[in-house]
């Protein structure tokens, strides 16, 4: 491509393009992608710039080494720059991706993360993508771009988010799980079969991913089942994959994580893009259950 001329449709975000406007000075260089396929994949990259996915429409699921995120319709994610990460997505989907030059991303996270997208930030960056390449870096749209990055700047972050631990034994545990979710050994057969006391298992998931075993299996499952029902799966099947005796226990343990039952969370992300002006849907909160330590 050439890094002049701005294509007026990509079929999703090609990594090979973004390496094309890596070239580009300019703060914020802004594009729109679709994807009509059910699933796509990019394998591991990296580009100087940071990188925000703002997901419209579709399920955006992003690995980089220290954890795994997932972006719903109404969330964007942040990825800084430099940053080596594979994507792949579910359902049919759209999306906006930008690509920000570091030294205009300071007031930004270091690290990846989901970002929640308000009503102004949305008209924003939908506005942003009809900018030339190469727009005056002194002029109207320059000073539209800063507007956003402030914006940016304070858009909360979402606990979309399963951290990934380090340690070789508990990476597989966790790769078994992203394998078989619907295992429902206990901690104690876990810590055998990984060759750990419980208590040591205990410590070290805290230590290194924040988080108590059941609270990251909980996360686990929300984010896998947004990633199907994305996709038109019903709640019941979801449920039962996921080792759930029927879809009622599912429900409220969604619930229990994101404050609302899976077929309203969705809806409200879906229906939010059509309701500019009324209040952000919170993101996951991940709250104490005693059952679950």
């Amino acid at each position: 491509m050439n890094p002049l001329q701005r294509p007026p449709h990509i079929e999703f975000f090609d990594p090979m393009l973004a390496d094309d406007l890596d070239s580009i000075p300019r703060a914020v260089i802004a594009m729109g992608a679709t994807s009509a396929s059910d699933t796509w994949e990019h394998a591991q990259h990296r580009h100087r710039k940071g990188q925000l996915l703002y997901t419209l429409r579709g399920i955006i699921h992003c690995e980089v080494e220290e954890g795994i995120w997932i972006v719903p319709p109404q969330c964007a994610l942040w990825i800084p720059g430099g940053m080596l990460h594979a994507a792949r997505g579910s359902g049919e989907a759209e999306c906006y991706c930008l690509l920000i030059e570091p030294q205009a991303a300071q007031a930004l996270p270091g690290h990846c993360c989901t970002l929640g997208v308000s009503a102004l930030l949305h008209e924003l960056i939908a506005r942003t993508t009809q900018f030339p390449l190469l727009y005056e870096p002194d002029g109207p749209h320059a000073r539209l771009v800063a507007t956003l990055l402030d914006e940016l700047a304070l858009s909360p972050i979402e606990a979309l988010h399963l951290p990934m631990p380090q340690d070789a034994r508990l990476r597989c545990l966790a790769n078994s799980l992203l394998a078989d979710p619907q295992d429902k050994s206990t901690l104690g057969e876990w810590a055998v079969r990984i060759g750990m006391s419980e208590r040591s298992m205990t410590r070290l998931l805290l230590e290194e991913i924040g988080l108590s075993f059941g609270r990251w299996r909980r996360q686990l499952h929300v984010i896998l089942s947004l990633q199907r029902l994305a996709k038109g799966e019903s709640v019941q099947t979801v449920a039962l994959d996921l080792g759930y005796e029927n879809a009622s226990g599912f429900i409220t343990m969604f619930r229990k994580a994101v404050g609302k039952p899976p077929a309203r969370y969705l809806a409200d992300r879906t229906g939010s893009a059509s309701n500019v002006g009324q209040p952000a849907v919170p993101g996951i909160v991940l709250m104490e259950d005693p059952s679950l330590r």
